[in-house]
């Protein structure tokens, strides 16, 4: 299993109020949502109104599948919005050892 996490940090220049910014937000979130089938949320710069920060979070079998995933995802959100700072983390975990760690036994 391996999970693909990334921090987008954009630029709303179009947001003149905190009501404007959570109507982009909302457009991009749902947006990505329903093509990628991910976790996405607003996870600072919450106050203030031309900048966000979006968490993003991607589960898969591989670690190629999720890389190429969070590729995708970043070059979508760059479509809705200007995105000026990209940070990503990528874990892969050992099944088995994630069975034994959860008390499971192999077989």
């Amino acid at each position: 299993m391996t999970v693909g996490i990334a921090r987008l940090t954009l630029f709303l220049p179009e947001a003149h109020s905190l009501k404007e910014k959570r109507m982009v937000l909302r457009r991009v979130k749902d947006r990505a949502r329903q093509k990628f089938n991910l976790a996405i949320a607003e996870v600072g710069e919450n106050d203030v109104w031309q900048r966000a920060l979006l968490g993003v979070a991607v589960l898969g079998s591989g670690r190629r599948f999720v890389e190429s995933a969070l590729d995708e995802v970043v070059r979508f959100v760059r479509g809705e919005a200007e995105v000026t700072n990209v940070e990503r983390e990528i874990q892969t975990m050992n099944d088995t050892l994630a069975q034994n760690d959860l008390g499971f036994t192999s077989r």
